[in-house]
Order: structure tokens, then C-alpha cells, then sequence
């Protein structure tokens, strides 16, 4: 499987991390933790735009974190309208896990979300228990040399549940919309990954990292602590 193409798979599978809304640190943040592995590299500002997208992921994950942690309100969805953009250089260090490289710029990418609360509360609370989450639609805008990708994936998500940690996942990628030469990219990498499941390990630690980890970062869990 070419890098370039597992690259973009897998980028887009961070879908999964836009399904979960995770709330993310402004790009200045990242930089300063880098700091150590690129010491010369200066302090990137977040735009206005980065900002309102950062706040609309909090106020959703907020919501999520509600319903995972204090099992209520127990009925009803959580419905979010999201929006992250990714720098060049955090995509870098994240597909470094798959120890894949992006050969492209910043990323946009953009979901409508509904998630029933009670499936929440049931993956939680349950011994054993396999969420089959909607069809979600992942809208994107890729940087490129010259240009801008246009690229529209679903994907049907289904992630299975041991004593409230995901185990198990499955994407379940399906249309694909985007330039020639880009859609023959992901249709060769997310018709892999319905197979053979490429991207169910990364998908397991977003989920479970959510759930213990940003759930708990403060402002959040506050906000939720007080639901």
C-alpha cells in the first residue's frame, strides 16, 4: 500500500476522531510540546476561524462526555454540527503512528453528528456491548500544490465494548467523492481497511484516549461534571 495513500486513509479516518469530537489544543499548544523533537520551530497562532472550530468540538464533546460519564440525560441524541482544521504539521505527527507520512497540506474537515445517548450509556455500563453508530458523511478540503481536494467519505462506524473500553472497531467506509486521482487513493486504502481492518487500532485508541483522557481535560469536565 503506497505511504501517500495510507497517509490520506488514514487522515480521514481521524474522521472518527471528528465523530467524537475531540476537543484538541490550539495549534500554539501543540507546538510547544514539540519543542523538545523541534526545538527551532516557532509557536504557529490560531486563527479566529480554528478557534470557533475548537469551541463547537468542546461544546459536543462536552455533551458526549455527559452521557458516557454521568449515564445522563439517559435518552435523546447528541447532535453536533463540527468542525476541525488540521495543520500540515500535527497530521505529520499523528500518522507518524501508522508510521505513514502526509504528503499534502492543511486539512478541513467537517461532520454532522447524531449519537443516541442510551447506546452511550449501554457501551458504559454494559459487560459486552457493540454500538452501531449512523452513516456519517465526512466533508474535507485538502491543500495542495497548486490546488484544493474537494473529498467527501462515509463511513458507518460500529465499535464493540469490554467493562467500558473500546476493543474493537470497524469503520465501515463507504462512498467516496473526490478528484480522479484522489478518490482512486482512498477507494484502494478504505476498501483495505473494510477488509482487513488497517485503521481498527488507531480507531480503538481515539475512542478509548476520548473517553479517558479528553473527557477530563479541564473545561470539559467540569461542564460535564455539572449536567
Amino acid at each position: 500500500m503506497p505511504k501517500a495513500m495510507a497517509a490520506c486513509a488514514l487522515a480521514l479516518g481521524l474522521g472518527l476522531g471528528v465523530l467524537v469530537a475531540v476537543p484538541g489544543e490550539a495549534p500554539a499548544q501543540d507546538a510547544k510540546q514539540d519543542a523538545a523533537t523541534a526545538p527551532a520551530a516557532a509557536p504557529v497562532e490560531e486563527t479566529e476561524a480554528e478557534k470557533k472550530e475548537r469551541e463547537g468540538r468542546r461544546a459536543c464533546a462536552v455533551q458526549l462526555c455527559a452521557a458516557l460519564h454521568n449515564r445522563k440525560p439517559a435518552d435523546g441524541v447528541v447532535a453536533c454540527a463540527i468542525q476541525k482544521t488540521w495543520r500540515k504539521a500535527v497530521l505529520s505527527k499523528i500518522l507518524a503512528r501508522g508510521k505513514v507520512s502526509w504528503p499534502w497540506g492543511d486539512t478541513r474537515c467537517g461532520s454532522d453528528i447524531k449519537v443516541d445517548r442510551a447506546m452511550l450509556v449501554k457501551a458504559m455500563t454494559e459487560p459486552d456491548f457493540e454500538a452501531q453508530f449512523d452513516t456519517y458523511s465526512i466533508r474535507c478540503e485538502i491543500d495542495n500544490a497548486k490546488d484544493k481536494y474537494q473529498v467527501a467519505l462515509e463511513m458507518h462506524p460500529k465499535i464493540t465494548f469490554k467493562q467500558g473500553k473500546a476493543v474493537k472497531a470497524r469503520l465501515n467506509w463507504g462512498k467516496i467523492s473526490a478528484p480522479v486521482l484522489a478518490k482512486t487513493a482512498l477507494w484502494s486504502v478504505t476498501a483495505a481497511d473494510n477488509t482487513f481492518g488497517v485503521l481498527q487500532t488507531l480507531a480503538v485508541e481515539d475512542v478509548n484516549e476520548f473517553i479517558s483522557t479528553k473527557c477530563m481535560e479541564k473545561g470539559v469536565k467540569e461542564a460535564w461534571q455539572g449536567q
